[in-house]
């Protein structure tokens, strides 16, 4: 990637004082997505909050290579904090890989990583994305007046009325009509190579804090091991009564649980 996208990455920055955390969002997710989360760890940390490439208002590319995307992010992350020192990294999903290869790729550039709900192995439930990405392209956006028009199309393929909100928060309205922020038919089209996990190597050897839904399929026992080969500190907890989005199901659990980690000595 070239250092042109890397600075041209959509960022939202909230709160001014403490150390400062980064968040990585997961697949057709946005930055802001971590909003509450990042007001709430005020005045504690500042949180940069990051649109990752293809998706939110930042750049669409020709990839979804977890070695690209991780190497974009940080040349961004260097761009604009290099003299603050390493800083607090969190990704979620998709974000938690780009994260992991980051920290592999960058170690100088983290001082602390959280990976929220997904693991560092190719990853099993993805037809569940595949069927909401598909679910997405049946949308005839040429037929919309508005946005509650598409939410309706939508109900018979996805009931949860939250998952459905989620995945609209991309839909946008313009002269021409309604069209995706995000890039759709690349991530359709990619959907294999976010599932996987690239090869990687070494060692990240900072701590790790490894935050697992109860009730989600993305974090299991016999992943452990890769995990801590990679991240031999890693600390795993999981969260009760959360799935696959922790932290907008359990957001208190949340918030508690990254405070104490990114904040003590």
């Amino acid at each position: 990637m070239s250092p042109s996208t890397a600075s041209s990455l959509h960022t939202t920055e909230i709160g001014d004082t403490g150390a400062r955390v980064v968040f990585l969002h997961g697949l057709f997710g946005q930055g802001r997505n971590f909003t509450q989360i990042a007001k709430a760890l005020v005045p504690d940390l500042r949180s940069t909050l990051v649109d990752l490439p293809n998706h939110g208002r930042s750049p669409w590319l020709d990839t979804t290579d977890y070695p690209d995307l991780a190497d974009t992010v940080a040349d961004h992350l260097r761009e604009r904090y290099a003299d603050d020192g390493p800083l607090h990294l969190v990704g979620h999903s998709m974000g938690g890989k780009v994260a992991m290869v980051l920290a592999l790729r960058h170690p100088e550039l983290v001082e602390r990583l959280v990976v929220v709900d997904i693991s560092p192995v190719p990853s099993g439930g993805a037809g569940e994305f595949e069927h909401l990405l598909d679910s997405l392209a049946r949308l005839d956006l040429d037929s919309l007046e508005r946005r509650s028009d598409a939410d309706e199309a939508l109900a018979p393929y996805i009931d949860d009325e939250r998952v459905r909100g989620f995945l609209l928060q991309n839909l946008r309205s313009g002269k021409e009509g309604f069209g995706w922020q995000a890039n759709l038919d690349l991530l359709r089209a990619e959907l294999a190579t976010i599932a996987g996990m690239p090869e990687v190597s070494g060692s990240f050897e900072r701590p790790v804090l490894w935050m697992a839904g109860e009730h989600s399929p993305y974090v299991q026992p016999d992943h452990a091991p890769r995990m801590r080969e990679l991240f031999p500190t890693t600390r795993l907890v999981t969260v009760k009564g959360a799935g696959h989005w922790v932290h907008s199901e359990q957001p208190d659990a949340f918030v508690s649980a990254l405070r104490v980690f990114l904040t003590a000595d």
